[in-house]
């Protein structure tokens, strides 16, 4: 079995993977716009992202642009988890992610024996991000 997220964002997904691309030193592939789809979709719209992917070292997200009538609610019931082996990583990762976005924790050292930071990035993604010390 394989869990993992599918992103959804409001015309700005290529941006957003562009952007993941360079935290997690990934690739984006099996990029589908909408250009020759046949969804009801404004032609502003046809170069947006349908599905595309995120593909690196221990990532693999998978993302699209919602349709313009599909609403998005922001909310912070779900956080992307990640949990790295080296301290400098970690800080680096976490600085990276909150970079235009917003620390909800510092990165700090934790009570249960690693270091900790919480955020939500510039496109509303929140982040976890944890390396046991």
């Amino acid at each position: 079995m394989n869990v993992q997220a599918y992103l959804a964002f409001s015309g700005d997904c290529q941006k957003a993977l562009n952007f993941y691309a360079d935290c997690f030193d990934a690739e984006i592939i099996n990029k589908q716009t909408y250009e020759n789809s046949t969804t009801d979709i404004p032609e502003s719209y046809r170069q947006k992202l349908q599905h595309a992917e995120l593909k690196g070292k221990g990532v693999r997200i998978m993302a699209y642009d919602a349709a313009p009538d599909t609403p998005l609610n922001g909310g912070n019931k779900i956080h992307m988890a990640i949990d790295l082996d080296k301290r400098e990583q970690a800080e680096k990762l976490f600085s990276k992610l909150s970079n235009g976005g917003q620390i909800n924790h510092n990165f700090m050292e934790k009570d249960w024996g690693a270091m900790y930071g919480r955020c939500t990035d510039r496109f509303g993604i929140h982040w976890m991000v944890n390396c046991d010390l």
